[in-house]
């Protein structure tokens, strides 16, 4: 049997690795979240891996607040870039991969085509910089070490399509911002392609979003169509909207290496978004 250790275990990407595993005898998930291992102390970090000798340790513990990480900078990066760094090293002390999740906030978000794996790394705020210097640890610390730069995630927990069906309770307008544009990523989506990474030697980095790309405010009316509510989106500027850390403009990856290393397709966004509403109307 082989075990994955995954960290941040009960967030929305744990679970859909749970989930993807669920019912396979030949796979065993061992979750931990901070109260079960705090990945920032080194030493309990390989006290935690000696005991358990995962086969992978998959790390999906992130601090994401985007605009608290710019007051909470010690916070993001003791979490963001020294958890990582201890895993790394915990990992290639007891010989196991290790596979990290990063986030399109690593580039500067001015492009004009989607980002290749290959391009230079230019982040704008606290939460980029520190999950690059994470990226930067795994490659130091790790000899056997998958990267996975994901974006604009939704899946088993709190997100943006939930955001916008609750608002759509009792709202018939909401406000959604048309000028940051991206790849809407279903976990579900994100977990079969790292299943189909983790058990191989195809190592490096790799970036993992659903194909196609929209606005948020595309995004926002995709969500009220599929679930037949009528509210009208108004598309506001970023301006307009203001917020404590700068938000990438254009955050469209493409899953270069991928395509060219393993040949696993994402789907649509749009298809991944059918089928993540369909599961949502199982679970009510």
């Amino acid at each position: 049997m082989k075990k994955l250790l995954i960290t941040g275990g009960n967030g929305q990407l744990g679970r859909a690795i749970n989930n993807l595993y669920a019912g396979n005898s030949e796979i065993e998930c061992i979750n931990t979240d901070v109260g079960e291992l705090d990945i920032t102390k080194l030493e309990d970090v390989i006290e935690f891996v000696d005991k358990c000798r995962p086969y992978a340790i998959i790390n999906c513990a992130a601090h994401t607040a985007v605009d608290l990480c710019e007051d909470q900078e010690e916070l993001a990066y003791k979490i963001n870039a020294i958890g990582p760094r201890n895993l790394s090293i915990a990992a290639e002390k007891f010989g196991c991969k290790i596979m990290q999740i990063s986030t399109d906030y690593v580039f500067a978000g001015d492009a004009s085509k989607p980002y290749r794996e290959f391009d230079i790394a230019a982040p704008q705020g606290v939460y980029g910089a520190s999950k690059l210097a994470g990226e930067n640890f795994v490659k130091e610390f790790s000899t056997k070490y998958f990267i996975i730069r994901t974006a604009w995630l939704y899946g088993d927990g709190k997100n943006f399509v939930k955001t916008m069906l609750r608002l759509a309770e009792d709202r018939n307008e909401i406000n959604v911002v048309c000028d940051q544009v991206g790849s809407p990523t279903s976990t579900f989506e994100l977990a079969k392609a790292m299943d189909s990474l983790i058990f191989t030697e195809n190592y490096g980095t790799f970036h993992g979003t659903c194909e196609g790309v929209c606005s948020w405010a595309d995004f926002a009316e995709e969500i009220f169509r599929l679930a037949g509510k009528d509210v009208k989106v108004n598309h506001i500027t970023s301006d307009q909207y203001p917020a404590k850390a700068k938000r990438p403009a254009y955050s469209v990856l493409e899953n270069y290496m991928f395509k060219i290393t393993n040949g696993f397709m994402f789907a649509d966004w749009h298809d991944a978004l059918t089928e993540y509403m369909k599961w949502l109307n199982e679970q009510a």
